[in-house]
């Protein structure tokens, strides 16, 4: 879980793949740079993110069976919210209950 600010949006193949800023992470299973790129799997966008916007996201580190491939995944059904202060104040709070 981490807030990220959109720099930009691209689609390659049959995914879209954001650029990210990492603004904060809030819960983190694997490390985040300062950097990322997020990826969607599929060529909407679903959820919509748009360029400048901050978002509270919720993604996971996908690893194929080979290991080629270690990315930042955002499922469809994944958690990205606009980011407001009051979202990250409920994030804190729950992360140190969990």
């Amino acid at each position: 879980v981490f807030h990220g600010q959109i720099l930009a949006r691209r689609l390659v193949g049959q995914e879209t793949r954001y650029e990210v800023e990492v603004k904060a992470p809030y819960r983190q299973r694997f490390p985040l740079v300062s950097r990322e790129y997020l990826w969607v799997p599929n060529t909407c966008g679903c959820p919509v993110l748009r360029e400048g916007g901050e978002y509270l996201l919720m993604a996971k580190r996908h690893v194929n069976h080979e290991h080629t491939l270690n990315r930042i995944l955002l499922p469809d059904d994944g958690y990205a919210r606009p980011w407001t202060p009051r979202e990250a104040r409920l994030v804190r709070e729950a992360a140190r209950h969990c």
